[in-house]
């Protein structure tokens, strides 16, 4: 079985979010199930510059630029740095290397020309997928990721293309939305533009013609694949999902479980696994020595790694830390975001010294030792995809504390693993907080909770077999 995954970021080349795991990730699994997945990436330039060798494949010259201009571009064939997945790169400059990240500038601007730069991405991923593809290894599905790829069905389909595609959408919230007048240059036909294509409310959405026209749609954990389906979470979208249920499915992330392996972890000087824990109370000394708060045993230590966003539920955190540090707790964060929530986290820290730390940014390393050194770990997420940090929370013995959305949902068992409060209020919170502080002093339970989160399997094999039989459900028979 070939798969064409088509992606704009893939970790460890290019990462902004969950996406680039992702796609680091489950290409790798897929061929260790015997599956020929290889990866479609843009050049950006950070990637151009990591790759170590790279020889072109084939060369574009039907492709215009923003400003109606022919546009350089060439296909490169080389594979993804640690792994043995094969990696093709669309390598166009004048689209793809740029001085900021991969969807805006050093300002945090998006890109003026986005819409040009991920339709060709798609057109490619569409070509290599289709008869006409200008390489010798042709792939039976295609498999696309969110807005950013979300033309490459639309583009096979209306070609007359029968390769089945899918689009796994990563977090709905995010649908790749550009003016009507954006058709005429992006080489879609004017009879594409209705509520049965890719138009969405008097504009044009990438994600919804992904979800229009791929032959399948996945998303990241089986709740989120209903909840989607609904008002509150549908984001405009729910009445396609709907009567698309039958082809719709949530097949959970995994995590790198070589990557996040509290008994052998690089970043970690306290390595501990589920049968011998005495590394994990060092981790939490170190942890707390590391961040200047108090070093006491005894003060439960809650972690947090999060996007500081109303998403992410840091201000029903704000409404109960004075609470949590009332009760004798400690609080350690570590992210960036939202100014004003990142503000509210300065002055928490400020008025609670040695009890409350925060790093305001991002620290690949400090994230492992936060999951490495914290007794609870705080995931109020309003809505919530997949998420990854509490399956690393769990592999840690870190006990996660999460709102029953979307993968939390579905990774976390309330009173066996960890503690699920349902309403995404403070109140609802604090009130599984307080079961948390109830069970901590009583060391039997909690270690048996600790346990029981630690021995989870939440590798990508899982994952990669369910992609297996989905791919085999929508290829002909003799595939």
């Amino acid at each position: 079985m070939r798969i064409l995954f088509a992606t704009s970021e893939a970790a460890p080349l290019i990462k902004t979010g969950g996406l680039a795991d992702v796609s680091g990730a489950l290409p790798a699994a897929l061929r260790k199930i015997g599956i020929d997945c290889r990866v479609l990436l843009p050049g950006y330039a950070v990637i151009m510059y990591k790759l170590e060798a790279t020889r072109q494949i084939a060369r574009f010259d039907q492709f215009l630029d923003a400003a109606g201009k022919p546009l350089a571009a060439r296909l490169l064939q080389s594979a993804i740095p640690g792994s043995d997945v094969p990696l093709y790169v669309l390598d166009a400059p004048a689209a793809f290397a740029r001085d900021g990240g991969p969807y805006q500038d050093a300002e945090g601007l998006d890109y003026p020309d986005n819409a040009h730069r991920f339709a060709l991405l798609s057109q490619v991923a569409a070509l290599l997928a289709g008869p006409a593809s200008p390489i010798d290894w042709q792939p039976d599905l295609l498999h696309c990721n969110d807005w950013q790829t979300g033309l490459a069905p639309a583009y096979l389909r209306l070609s007359g293309g029968t390769t089945p595609s899918v689009i796994t959408v990563h977090n709905l919230a995010y649908q790749g939305i550009f003016p009507p007048s954006a058709l005429a240059k992006l080489n879609l036909p004017a009879s594409s533009f209705s509520i049965e294509g890719v138009e969405y409310y008097g504009n044009l959405s990438f994600l919804k013609a992904g979800l229009y026209y791929a032959s399948h749609i996945t998303t990241v954990s089986p709740t989120y694949a209903m909840e989607i389906q609904q008002p509150h979470l549908g984001m405009g979208m729910q009445g396609l999902l709907a009567g698309r249920r039958q082809q719709l499915s949530g097949i959970l992330n995994g995590i790198d479980t070589d990557e996040w392996n509290p008994a052998a972890d690089r970043h970690l000087n306290c390595e501990f696994n589920a049968r011998a824990m005495a590394g994990k109370k060092r981790c939490k000394q170190l942890l707390q020595e590391e961040l200047g708060l108090e070093p006491l045993d005894d003060a439960p230590l809650f972690g947090m790694i999060a996007r500081m966003a109303h998403q992410k539920g840091l201000d029903l955190v704000l409404a109960v830390a004075d609470g949590i540090i009332d009760r004798g707790g400690q609080i350690a964060l570590l992210g960036t975001g939202e100014k004003s929530i990142e503000a509210a986290v300065r002055v928490l820290v400020e008025r609670h010294p040695g009890k409350v730390a925060a790093l305001i940014g991002y620290d690949e390393g400090l994230s492992h030792r936060i999951e490495a050194g914290s007794d609870m770990f705080l995931m109020p997420s309003l809505f919530e995809p997949c998420g990854l940090n509490q399956m690393y929370s769990l592999r840690y013995g870190s006990v996660p504390i999460v709102h029953a959305t979307g993968g939390l949902r579905d990774t976390v068992e309330d009173g066996v693993t960890g503690f699920v409060f349902h309403q995404p209020t403070a109140h609802a919170l604090w009130l599984a907080i307080e079961r948390a502080f109830e069970l901590y002093p009583h060391r039997p339970a909690w270690k048996k909770m600790m346990t029981a989160g630690m021995t989870r399997d939440f590798s990508w094999e899982n994952s990669a077999r369910a992609y297996q039989t989905l791919y085999q459900g929508l290829l002909p028979t003799e595939v």
